[in-house]
């Protein structure tokens, strides 16, 4: 009940329009309740009455015709129009409104959540579980209350005509109520199983469609369909689970909504025999009864539709209380006018909460100045891009702080302090749009000639204009379209066109071959001038030009100095550029 009460916070703005809908729904649903009250006045008041002519007849039956032709030919069709429009209408606003409010949660969450949460899963929860949420909406907050006020009208209706004709018809609800309740109170569990399992499909798909330039490169495509079907089987197994849950409760359900007629049937029958009841009243009453059970079929019907809702409605809110890693602190301050001091003091860091697992970063203690361009280097796993992830808060530290400008970063707003903040990676995502569109991601309200200039120091203008479409080319999903060297030109002029006071670049000439590699590290030279700058580098040859250059090893500073110092010191960086200059 809880997922409930939270869903419809998002259906309260709204709640007007719904009861303006049920409102309409009633009278649509209300004007086809005069057909059994038509046929038994045909019947026993202008047929079996024996007292009119025939002529008569035929005018009575003309009359009544007209009226109810006007009623479901001129008035009906605009109230079903106007009930469909505003159902789906509503509906449909509620769940932009509660997509809008994941997609401000996802960009909220941390990187550590992304680095355990497959991006399938995600997708699965904002577009899946959203939409089947709709059915609450239109069923549960709709079209219910129309098929109970359906039943009601119904049953009012009836009991003016014959009392225990009435009573015979809705002996059976309470049988009807309780197997709804037995059977559809566990769907609800087999619903979520069953999403859960379709979402780990979803997952594994996106993963694998992301991946098949390696599926063919290794040619495993056999091995890989094993390990779909081990998915899609899953699936499978527990959507049969849900579907034999779900017939048992629809085969009880319509067998006792099956033999409420049949009584009605057989007592008003026995009644006409004993002329207790008109012929014209037992009709009209039979097709009552029709008009009664049809909505509890539809119940029955919405039910394991609004199972599957309500089970995701669970899912979207599990997502939706994440708990955010990173958060700013009620007294936060806005980062301005940073001059780009650093410090690091007594830095420990650890990815896992876990106090057993041994941390990534231990004691780090550094005092960069203004403008410094610092170098961290060493072995891969020593904690290098680790430590760079910190300035930025993509993970807060686990004990002691870092200063900007004397200040704790995390007393800043965690927006303006990435604001202040330019990063340069080794793999840097370019989405599916236009180069344009990826350059202007450093400063949205850039104008074109802002963009060009940017392009233009990153030495990217020349070959943008060389595309297809200049500045307009698209660039495919992750910049498909581009070289190595292109997507890292263009990632550096949006740092460019941001132009912040500190820049960080975590291996951004790694994955280049030696000329690429030349030209981008001329361009992140002039990008680094007259700003504080952390470059993590795995070739020494691109890093021999910093102020100093710290070694990290195994989560600890080893070794600082200038380039220099250390080879004059002859210890662990002497030997490492000592070994890469005899590789290269």
């Amino acid at each position: 009940m809880g997922s409930i009460r939270r869903y419809l916070h998002f259906v309260k703005p709204y709640s007007l329009q719904i009861i303006g809908t049920i409102f309409i729904g009633i009278i649509k649903f209300a004007i086809p309740l005069m057909i059994p009250l038509l046929i038994k006045y045909v019947l026993d008041d202008i047929v079996a009455n024996d007292t009119m002519t025939k002529a008569d007849k035929i005018d009575q039956l003309l009359i009544i015709m007209a009226v109810m032709i006007v009623i479901f030919v001129i008035l009906r069709p605009p109230v079903e129009y106007y009930r469909q429009y505003f159902a789906q209408w509503t509906s449909s606003k509620i769940l932009y409104d509660i997509r809008d409010r994941l997609f401000t949660h996802i960009q909220k969450l941390s990187f550590k959540y992304y680095s355990n949460t497959r991006t399938g899963e995600v997708i699965s929860r904002v577009i899946n579980d959203v939409e089947q949420t709709k059915t609450f909406v239109v069923t549960g907050l709709m079209n219910l209350w129309l098929d109970l006020a359906t039943i009601i009208i119904a049953i009012a209706i009836m009991f003016t005509m014959d009392v225990t004709l009435t009573l015979v018809s809705i002996i059976l609800f309470p049988f009807y109520a309780f197997s709804v309740k037995y059977f559809f109170g566990n769907l609800r569990a087999l619903t979520r199983k069953r999403s859960q399992a379709l979402a780990e499909v979803q997952s594994y798909l996106h993963e694998r469609v992301q991946g098949m330039p390696v599926i063919k490169s290794f040619a495993i495509e056999d091995f890989e369909q094993t390990k779909f079907d081990e998915q899609n089987r899953n699936f499978l197994e527990k959507a049969i689970d849900h579907t034999k849950w779900n017939a048992k409760a629809f085969a009880v359900v319509n067998t006792i909504t099956d033999v409420a007629p049949l009584l009605v049937i057989g007592v008003s029958g026995y009644q006409v025999i004993n002329g207790d009841l008109t012929v014209g009243s037992m009709v009209a009453f039979i097709a009552y009864i029709d008009r009664l059970y049809n909505p509890l079929r539809r119940l029955v019907n919405s039910s394991t539709t609004l199972t599957q809702s309500f089970a995701s409605m669970d899912r979207v809110f599990e997502f939706m209380d994440e708990k955010y890693d990173i958060e700013d602190r009620p007294d936060s301050i806005e980062c301005k006018h940073v001059k780009g001091h650093i410090v690091f003091e007594h830095i420990d860091f650890s990815y896992s909460d876990n106090q057993q697992d041994e941390a990534v970063l231990k004691d780090i203690t550094l005092d960069v100045q203004r403008g410094e361009t610092i170098a961290f280097v060493g072995m891969s796993g020593g904690g290098k891009s680790s430590l760079v992830s910190l300035i930025p808060r993509f993970y807060d530290v686990t004990k002691g702080r870092i200063l900007l400008d004397g200040v704790d970063i995390r007393s800043f707003k965690v927006r303006s302090l990435r604001d202040k903040i330019g990063m340069v990676h080794q793999d840097n995502i370019l989405f599916s749009e236009s180069v344009k569109e990826n350059i202007l991601l450093g400063n949205p309200l850039a104008t074109d000639e802002e963009v060009i200039l940017a392009a233009k120091a990153a030495n990217a203008h020349e070959f943008i204009m060389n595309l297809p479409e200049g500045y307009d080319t698209k660039v495919g999903e992750r910049g498909v379209k581009l070289s190595g060297g292109q997507k890292q030109r263009v990632a550096i002029a949006r740092v460019f066109l941001k132009n912040p006071p500190i820049l960080v670049l975590d291996e951004a000439t790694s994955a280049l071959d030696l000329e690429s590699e030349h030209q981008i590290q001329e361009t992140l030279d002039k990008l680094a001038k007259d700003r504080t700058t952390f470059v993590v580098a795995h070739r020494l040859s691109t890093i021999t030009h910093a102020n100093r250059i710290v070694l990290i090893e195994h989560g600890k500073i080893v070794e600082i100095g200038s380039h220099e110092e250390l080879m004059a010191l002859r210890g662990h960086y002497y030997k490492l550029f000592q070994v890469q200059q005899l590789e290269q």
